[in-house]
């Protein structure tokens, strides 16, 4: 499985701070948990990263919605 392709795998997400300062993001779903720890630096880090990748999915949806439309061809 790429990036770029849709999946049915439903998981659950959760992030927060551990007792030791770490920032856990935690992923559950179809038999699998998976905790994963970062330091705050590293955690500011990959939410700059999910800011990017928002603001570029939102251009392309932008973009794909003010294309214009090829005329269907009829039968």
């Amino acid at each position: 499985m790429g990036i770029d392709r849709e999946s049915d795998i439903v998981a659950n997400l959760q992030i927060g701070p551990t007792t030791l300062g770490m920032v856990r993001i935690y992923v559950e779903g179809e038999g699998v948990e998976l905790p994963l720890d970062f330091e705050p630096d590293e955690a500011e880090e990959i939410a700059e990263e999910i800011r990017a990748a928002a603001a570029a999915a939102r251009r392309i949806a932008e973009s794909a919605a003010n294309a214009p439309r090829k005329p269907r061809r009829r039968k």
